[in-house]
């Protein structure tokens, strides 16, 4: 039996954490995602329960409403062998904060590490869990890719698109200059500091453009919007996906819009 059979065999039961920029602005990035963990053997879930992360309220420094999130959330989640977002910044605020809100809770902290230590970005997910080398995709392109600061930084991925990609069939990666330098988005960073923000993002957009690369990628939605906003604010043709639409083949949908300032 090859790996690949054993895993369909065992089957993982995943939880698709959607986030809430994918259900809103990207579902074709939820889509690619079920049909990337799908091909990788997993049988996968979307449960309706689902709501934010409770990223934004944390990140504002309101522990009581995000601790109310947080259990909404674990108990929609914590029956499945694995939680796998399609975004570094939400995966990291499950598998990293989540333990912290609950310390010293006699009721949820072991509760909430438990739940926390199967959570997982779905790219890392499909490389390190799944050891998927090829999702078999193909696209004439070529692409550069930024690293998000919380799936770089806190999650460790970095190489794990890398590789994938490198095995999409026609694909050519371009590397930027300072790929894993902000972008300039962080939640709500660009909304409370917009005009760094907006400073940020300038430069990132021209090494984008400097890369010769005429699509861009990454792993988190709100990033990528920041980014296609600046990008067509500014002229540029360069289209703006979400790593997992290509993986999954799924690039039959218009590119990201973009917002922001």
């Amino acid at each position: 039996m090859t790996s690949s059979e054993t895993r369909v065999a065992r089957q993982p039961r995943v939880g698709l954490f959607a986030t809430c920029l994918v259900d809103l602005f990207r579902p074709s990035v939820g889509f690619a995602s079920v049909k990337l963990l799908q091909d990788a053997g997993c049988e996968v879930h979307v449960p309706v329960a689902q709501t934010c992360c409770g990223q934004p309220t944390y990140n504002t420094g309101d522990r009581a409403d995000t601790r109310e999130i947080a259990e909404q959330v674990i108990e929609a989640f914590e029956g499945f062998d694995f939680i796998v977002a399609p975004s570094g910044s939400c995966a990291a605020m499950l598998k990293k904060h989540y333990p912290g809100l609950f310390k010293g809770n006699a009721d949820w902290e072991d509760r909430a590490q438990r739940f926390s230590d199967k959570c997982h970005e779905l790219v890392s997910f499909l490389a390190d869990v799944m050891m998927v080398r090829d999702t078999g995709a193909a696209l004439s392109a070529r692409v550069t890719y930024h690293d998000s600061c919380s799936g770089l930084r806190e999650l460790g991925v970095q190489q794990q698109p890398r590789k994938l990609l490198a095995n999409v069939g026609g694909l050519e990666l371009h590397e930027m200059k300072d790929s894993d330098v902000c972008c300039g988005f962080g939640g709500t960073f660009c909304v409370k500091y917009s005009d760094i923000s907006n400073a940020i993002v300038t430069k990132k957009v021209g090494n984008i453009d400097a890369s010769g690369a005429d699509m861009l990628l990454a792993g988190d939605v709100g990033c990528l919007m920041n980014m296609a906003g600046k990008l067509k604010r500014l002229g540029s043709d360069v289209e703006v996906r979400h790593v997992a639409e290509v993986l999954a083949g799924m690039t039959d949908q218009p590119p990201i819009a973009g917002s922001g300032k």
